[in-house]
């Protein structure tokens, strides 16, 4: 926990502990620094602190057709309404705007004092969301009738200063969104019973209403009400004028981590893009790889379709022009052929600017790739072609990384396993004029050059250890990066859930960050006990992608693994749970802990070897015994 509370970084500062000690127990980070720095390090403490108790987790399982009530409707409709949709402004942004402030600036330096009342700015951002849900539940003992909406802003506690001074001048934006939610969010949270409803028409062959679809806590509450046939996007429009301006960001945002940590700007970036993130953002990742090359995405006036991109010129980018290996998802692949045409076709036209090659990275991977094969025989025009390969996926008609087979069925030794998996599954070459032709051998140069490789989420319905698809894709190119040059690479996380405030965290600061928030959040942990046996699943689940992404991108430190035994494994109440529920879930977990340490991924001490043994004997048993009876 002190490791992970020390290893912090926000805003222009930054912040590591080796994790020894001093003499007399202080750790020596802390020894070693004062007065200042002091001060900055606890107030990114503070921060950091802020924003884990200010996480968005899911509350238990979705249950097809149930309307959530009670405490239950009140978060759902504070997480849905956190960020603006479409015309209408962000609830903690208006009740900010009552207070005085502007919540934008306050996050950008949670720990920092606030200027006009001397509170941290951390303190001030709970505030405000102290008095969101208040709002919120006054309106809902009253039914949220829209009518009272002046009454509840009105009745508002509020500071003695902001009384004193009236609230109505800046309460317009507050009205605009408590009406909202109260004449169009909550009647439409209790259409869900249309999901059972529209369910049994589709059986019956009947029509089913169309609707948009989208996650709808990242500004788009308009998806709602659920259980209709939605639709996505029309793909001509990708990456969308908005999408372009996160993509930018999210660039900006790499390149400026990537510099404070390495001194220099990367040379190669290696992005993990699928279809569903593209068809939720409208095309952020695409946009991203367009900023990194330095082009920019061309839109027809009349419908905002693209019809092609344009090189931005050097004297007008903040960077050199860098190099892009993508390994896009087979649903991506098979969803946006024309966006894989006109990305390779980016690659093409900055790949051939006659500038000068430490201005023009891509330009001087394809010249160096192009040598290296002309030296093997290959004519010039078949070497050009090669050495242009930026897009890879798996073969056509096959999904996946190949890496969930190697940790599912412990099929595997070491990175150079993983490695072979990902390149064999995913060495197809994606061009304008090429459909998955056989490139292994570029796929492994390319991601050999690879500096840093990165993973973008887009919304925070769901996590980094909630599904495999991160583990295979992300974490296996860094596994493979390693085993291809002996390096780790830098390994980001992009966070655009906020499109407004696009975020680049070290993976393992994103896993810290995630393994606090849910993990191991009791509150989480209760809330999986609540779904039975399919909750134990979850909480294996868990385990698994856990122990997937330590075995591929190495992010989990041994106090992690260590928790995790004590809160899943050994608790009393834990173990009783799963023993009645999920028996199967508690041996899965026992046994994937008792792998970490075999692998000696997690330095366990004997007694924690020996209570691990003991629990799996223990179930182990009892699932004997009910088969045999």
């Amino acid at each position: 926990d002190l490791a992970a509370m020390l290893n912090v970084s926000h805003g222009d500062h930054s912040h590591t502990w080796d994790g020894s000690f001093t003499e007399d127990g202080t750790p020596t980070m802390l020894a070693e620094i004062s007065g200042k720095d002091f001060t900055h390090l606890m107030e990114d403490l503070d921060g950091y602190l802020c924003e884990l108790g200010g996480a968005t987790i899911r509350d238990g399982l979705h249950i097809l057709g149930w309307t959530p009530e009670d405490e239950q409707l009140i978060e759902t409709l504070a997480a849905l309404t956190r960020l603006p949709n479409l015309d209408v402004p962000g609830l903690p942004d208006s009740v900010a705007r009552v207070l005085g402030y502007e919540l934008p600036k306050l996050r950008e330096a949670p720990g920092e004092r606030n200027d006009g009342s001397g509170a941290h700015n951390a303190d001030v951002i709970e505030q405000v969301d102290v008095l969101s849900r208040d709002l919120l539940r006054d309106l809902a003992a009253t039914g949220f009738d829209s009518t009272e909406v002046d009454r509840a802003i009105m009745n508002l506690q509020l500071p003695t200063s902001r009384r004193t001074s009236g609230i109505q001048p800046l309460a317009s934006n507050l009205h605009l969104v408590l009406t909202f939610i109260c004449d169009s969010l909550v009647p439409n949270l209790r259409r869900n019973t249309d999901e059972i409803t529209n369910l049994l028409r589709a059986l019956n062959g009947e029509h089913i209403p169309a609707g948009p679809s989208g996650a709808p806590t990242r500004g788009m509450a308009h998806v709602l009400p659920t259980g209709r046939n939605f639709y996505t996007v029309d793909p001509r429009s990708l990456p969308s004028l908005a999408a372009w301006r996160v993509g930018e960001q999210l660039a900006e945002e790499l390149i400026r981590r990537y510099q404070r940590d390495e001194g220099q700007i990367p040379e190669s970036v290696g992005l993990s893009i699928w279809g569903t993130s593209a068809m939720r953002t409208h095309g952020d990742d695409i946009a991203q790889v367009f900023a990194l090359l330095g082009v920019r995405p061309r839109w027809q006036a009349e419908n905002k379709r693209l019809t092609g991109v344009d090189v931005i010129p050097l004297e007008q980018l903040n960077h050199p022009r860098i190099d892009v290996v993508c390994r896009i998802s087979g649903f991506f692949r098979d969803a946006f052929p024309h966006l894989i045409a006109l990305m390779d076709q980016a690659v093409r036209t900055v790949s051939d600017l006659g500038e000068p090659l430490d201005q023009n990275f891509i330009r001087k991977h394809v010249l160096e790739r192009q040598a290296a094969l002309l030296r093997s025989g290959m004519d010039e025009p078949e070497a050009m072609r090669r050495a242009r390969y930026r897009l890879f996926g798996s073969k056509p008609g096959a999904y996946g990384a190949g890496i969930l087979p190697l940790i599912d069925e412990r099929n595997w030794r070491d990175d150079a396993d993983f490695a072979q998996a990902y390149l064999n599954w995913g060495g197809y070459a994606y061009t304008e004029t090429d459909y998955g032709a056989a490139a292994h051998d570029d796929f492994a140069s390319a991601l050999g050059g690879v500096n840093v490789a990165v993973k973008n989420q887009d919304n925070r319905e769901h996590d980094l250890f909630d599904s495999d698809d991160y583990l295979q894709y992300h974490g296996g190119m860094i596994a493979t990066i390693r085993a291809l040059t002996g390096r780790a690479p830098r390994k980001y996380f992009g966070d655009n859930s906020d499109p407004a405030r696009p975020r680049v965290r070290d993976l393992k600061e994103e896993s810290l960050r995630v393994f606090r928030s849910r993990v191991v959040n009791p509150k989480w942990l209760a809330s999986a006990q609540r779904h039975g046996y399919k909750g134990g699943l979850e909480l294996a689940a868990t385990v698994d992608y856990l122990f997937g992404y330590d075995a591929t991108a190495e992010v989990v430190d041994d106090w992690m693994y260590t928790e995790v035994a004590e809160r899943y494994a050994l608790d009393a109440e834990m173990q009783a749970f799963l023993r009645e529920s999920n028996p199967w879930a508690l041996r899965d977990i026992v046994s994937r802990l008792q792998e970490a340490t075999q692998r000696g991924m997690w330095a366990a001490d004997e007694a924690m070897k020996e209570r691990l043994r003991e629990v799996y004997l223990s179930v182990d048993g009892d699932l004997e015994d009910r088969m045999d009876r």
